[in-house]
């Protein structure tokens, strides 16, 4: 079996063979929509490419006229310079801004698309990949992404146009000499080529050993009493330290290739300046009285040393789109092996809570013991069901079948008659409240978190909160129930978080309720107080509870003892003990609790 280690990046690999051109029209939907921001971006970006040769084409007259002649206006020297840098510096302003615009409205776009996929997609997806790899690509993957692009398009628009506007003008000037300038783009060329695919073969490396590395992070900081408990930081350690010097590796592999792209590019052009001007300086000698003059050339080697920088920058711009089609690709991948919920189309206008459960298994693996083996039960409207068994017995794989957070194998579930795949989902779910030991709150205020998902009425949130038996200390909160809650709650006690979770039930006022273990974790006076607002949830509703209390089975209309997936014993408490099978010993292991 692959660890979350191993597999959590398994849904999100990219073909290996697509080409970058390939890969580049992959994310390229993202990126078209802002068709004024795109007109922009390119006409500032010609504008700006066509002011660079502008500055050497100003050093011909002013060493020919100006310093030989002495026939140049001075006044007109600064309002060229300035001008030229003005208007420069106007079009580059604008481009990239345009650009910028262009890529953040892509990451928007990327990011809707991906948290609403995510938020609606078969939960089998949580299986497969940690929530801190989902994360990383919805948030970080996509920043990074998107921003490496924007950096790339910049540079490679800027700089492409700017290369070939000076090119153009060493063209104009001598077309003879500008012909071994041409020598050094196809060697440019091969060298990005070749340097481009081994950088993202090492980036893609790089990504899923970050995510490993990460993960192993966030399971020691989750995991930090075990770990202390047991003694385990030095194995830990050596967890983090390998993936770490993989990621160091990878690293300094990055780094040889994309550092290596700026002196191979410059020892071309080496060659082609020093070619340039032995054979401008020949032609000066055989022909004294030709075009060459003193303004001409110096302006012909300004073109080309200027022609260095785009260049080299454009050797370097493979990097960072390499790094941003694979940040992206990350995010393109996740919508690709990933598809959302079926649903059906049933919503019966008037939900009574009966259930039926038709021979049903689950099984999660063929290497692995059937979590449900062909269960059968039904639950009567209004019936209270306590599930009850041994840890593993599949008494939570159960309750989680109902409202849809996994599927069967095999078997049928209806729902007042109904199968459940037929139901729509999202109206099935709103039929179902539960409350468990691991309650989830939200770092938002206490009435969002008791009307969650429905719409707010500040009165029906405080009936919800006074039937849970939390009116009271949330009148002494500093706003109210327009107070803050905290991470997961955290200004709350265990006890007050259950009856926050409570009140949340209550406010969503389900015909079916679902107790996991809701007083599993609490001293005995708040589940005092719990279980009190667990009556009052319960009325009139078709309750399954998951407990071992006795507290909460003994008042149960029914209850089902499950073993080993199957279905061992089922009757009232009292039938139950005195049948004196598996719920008796159960109840006298657990001392009557």
């Amino acid at each position: 079996m692959q660890t979350p280690e191993k597999n959590h990046h398994l849904m999100t690999n990219t073909p290996s063979d697509l080409s970058l051109k390939q890969r580049l029209l992959r994310v390229a939907p993202y990126f078209g929509n802002q068709k004024l921001a795109w007109t922009v971006a390119i006409v500032a970006t010609l504008l700006g490419a066509a002011t660079e040769p502008m500055i050497p084409a100003l050093l011909k007259p002013l060493l020919d006229s100006g310093f030989s002649e002495g026939t140049l206006n001075l006044w007109m020297v600064p309002i060229a310079i300035i001008g030229v840098f003005l208007l420069r510096g106007v079009a580059q302003f604008l481009a990239q801004y345009a650009l910028s615009q262009i890529a953040n409205d892509a990451m928007l776009r990327l990011r809707e698309v991906l948290f609403r996929r995510v938020q609606n997609t078969d939960m089998r997806l949580f299986q497969s990949q940690t929530a801190s790899s989902l994360s990383n690509t919805v948030v970080y993957e996509v920043q990074t992404g998107a921003n490496q692009l924007v950096s790339a398009f910049i540079t490679l628009s800027r700089d492409g146009f700017t290369l070939l506007a000076l090119l153009g003008y060493l063209l104009y000037l001598n077309w003879q000499l500008t012909l071994i300038v041409g020598v050094v783009v196809p060697g440019v060329a091969w060298i990005m080529r070749t340097l481009s695919k081994r950088l993202y073969r090492i980036t893609k490396n790089s990504q899923n050993s970050t995510d490993s590395l990460a993960y192993v992070v966030e399971e020691n900081f989750l995991a930090h009493r075990m770990v202390r408990l047991h003694g385990a930081q030095a194995e830990q350690e050596r967890r983090f330290q390998a993936i770490s010097r993989k990621l160091r590796g990878l690293a300094i592999k990055s780094t040889i290739a994309s550092s290596a792209m700026t002196p191979l590019t410059q020892l071309f052009a080496a060659f082609a300046l020093s070619a340039v001007i032995c054979i401008a300086l020949w032609q000066s000698r055989a022909n004294p009285s030709g075009d060459i003059t003193v303004g001409s050339f110096v302006a012909f080697i300004s073109a080309m040393l200027m022609l260095i920088a785009p260049m080299r920058r454009l050797a370097n711009v493979a990097n960072p789109i390499t790094r941003g089609v694979a940040a992206l690709e990350r995010g393109l991948s996740l919508l690709d092996h990933t598809l959302p919920e079926s649903s059906g189309t049933q919503r019966p206008s008037h939900v009574q809570g009966a259930i039926e459960l038709r021979n049903v298994g689950v099984s999660f693996g063929d290497d692995k013991a059937p979590a449900l083996q062909d269960v059968s039960l039904q639950v009567h409207p209004g019936e209270v069901v306590a599930l009850v068994g041994p840890s593993g017995a599949g008494k939570t794989t159960l309750v989680n079948l109902l409202p849809r957070f996994l599927n069967p194998t095999s078997g049928e579930i209806r729902m007042d008659g109904v199968p459940l795949q037929d139901w729509d989902l999202h109206y099935l779910r709103s039929q179902f409240a539960m409350v468990s030991q691991d309650v989830v709150m939200f770092n938002d205020t206490v009435a969002a978190n008791v009307a969650l998902g429905g719409e707010m009425d500040e009165a029906r949130v405080w009936a919800s909160l006074e039937a849970a038996n939390l009116a009271e200390h949330v009148r002494l909160m500093p706003q109210g129930i327009h107070t803050e809650v905290g991470h997961n709650a955290a200004q709350l006690s265990g006890g007050q978080r259950q009856r926050l979770a409570i009140a949340r039930a209550l406010y969503k006022n389900a015909p079916v309720l679902i107790l996991d273990e809701a007083t599993s974790a609490l001293d005995t006076e708040s589940e005092r107080l719990v279980q009190q607002a667990l009556q009052t949830l319960m009325q009139g509703r078709t309750t399954l509870v998951i407990a071992h209390r006795l507290s909460t089975i003994e008042h149960a209309d029914r209850v089902v003892v499950m073993q080993r997936g199957r279905i061992a014993e089922q009757g009232t408490h009292a039938e139950l003990l005195a049948l004196n099978g598996l719920y008796a010993r159960l109840q006298a292991h657990s001392g009557g609790r």
